[in-house]
């Protein structure tokens, strides 16, 4: 597993990088309005949810690469309890709804 280590860390630093743009292009349209196609502002709602998911399993595996096989155990499991419930809508919207107030 340490031989993936700098494969995760290629990937992890390249999807950051977009993480960040496309947070930047959501906070500023959502500060200007400049986008006005719906297609494209739920497209960026995608990547902002599921991109933001995939960066934190990414990371996780980078450093769980160097750790006991037992805590990269727990790290999958937790990682598998996450896109499970991914796939239960009503989850995932009372979740928003309790960050959202």
């Amino acid at each position: 597993m340490k031989k993936l280590e700098p494969f995760f860390d290629v990937i992890g630093e390249i999807l950051a990088v977009l993480m960040v743009v496309v947070y930047i292009v959501s906070l500023a349209n959502a500060q200007w309005n400049f986008i006005g196609n719906a297609t494209f502002l739920n497209v960026l709602a995608v990547i902002r949810t599921y991109g933001s998911i995939l960066l934190v399993g990414i990371v996780g595996l980078e450093a769980m690469s160097k750790r006991s096989f037992i805590l990269r155990l727990i790290f999958y499991i937790a990682l598998a309890i996450i896109v499970i419930f991914l796939f239960f809508p009503g989850t995932y919207q009372n979740l928003i709804g309790m960050v959202n107030g």
